[in-house]
């Protein structure tokens, strides 16, 4: 990585994304950062210009479970800037309830995948033009307990947190791969990870505060956003995996995903699916 890439990381208010644009601003390279709140996205901004000692940090709001949200800061960020090459596709959710994005799809399926699989594509031809130039998924190995429900994607039928959550990161995991085989004629590698437990607001209800007492408890087995970021920052910066593409990495070296995620059949039903549904087609 130099002071001429530019870098996209999304979700970077708090927590691994906070911490991975921090990292990644000490390099010298313009970082973007994508935050959802115009306040903590504006504290965030001053907080990893101060620690990072880099004025080349620039805020975006969007809305990742908005397609509309999506397509204006889209718009925005080609008219600004002319290439990109690293995005980071951190932010995600976990909600106790089934709630909905506005687009009325399940939250953490329309946040954690489908927001990033339609960021991804509208941005793919400027990182195309930027090659080389690296995509890197944050997923979970919670995604070894997941299916993808196609008759019920948006689990309007028996809804529990964990089967929404390890779907939305399984799909992650199948994107990833069948994202990094449309691309295996450029120079741009696609790669996803599992940061490991890591102590974030991720599952707390800033509206209710629901979640904070159970993650102070858990807090000192857990991992610092900086430790949970590690992976990310590695693939987003290091010489040693210029051109490893399609891989699943867990502290730093590739692992196994489950079986379910080489499953071509699933991965590119998925695509299809997404690609209806985010409207691309």
């Amino acid at each position: 990585m130099n002071i001429n890439d530019i870098v996209l990381v999304t979700g970077s208010s708090s927590g691994m994304g906070k911490a991975t644009a921090t990292e990644l601003a000490k390099t010298g390279a313009t970082v973007v950062i994508l935050c959802r709140n115009k306040k903590r996205g504006e504290q965030a901004l001053i907080d990893i210009k101060k620690e990072s000692g880099n004025d080349k940090v620039d805020l975006f709001i969007c809305d990742l479970g908005n397609k509309a949200s999506i397509r204006s800061f889209v718009a925005e960020f080609k008219k600004k800037y002319k290439k990109l090459n690293v995005l980071i596709n951190n932010a995600g959710v976990i909600v106790p309830k089934r709630c909905e994005t506005s687009d009325g799809f399940e939250l953490q399926f329309g946040v954690n995948h489908l927001g990033p699989f339609l960021l991804t594509n509208l941005l793919l031809e400027t990182i195309v033009d930027s090659a080389p130039a690296r995509i890197i998924n944050v997923a979970s190995g919670a995604h070894k307990t997941g299916k993808i429900y196609f008759d019920d994607v948006n689990l309007k039928n028996n809804y529990n947190l964990i089967k929404a959550y390890a779907q939305s990161k399984l799909a992650n995991i199948l994107f990833t791969y069948e994202l990094s085989e449309k691309l295996k004629a450029s120079e741009v590698t696609v790669n996803c990870l599992h940061p490991g437990a890591v102590a974030t607001e991720m599952g707390i209800d800033r509206k209710t505060g629901f979640g904070r007492a159970i993650s102070r408890i858990l807090k000192p087995f857990f991992l610092t956003p900086l430790q949970g970021a590690s992976t990310a920052i590695y693939l987003a910066s290091s010489e040693e995996v210029q051109g490893v593409t399609g891989k699943y990495f867990y502290k730093k070296k590739p692992i196994k995903s489950s079986k379910l995620s080489y499953d071509k059949e699933t991965s590119k039903k998925l695509w299809k699916l997404s690609e209806e549904l985010t409207d691309l087609t």
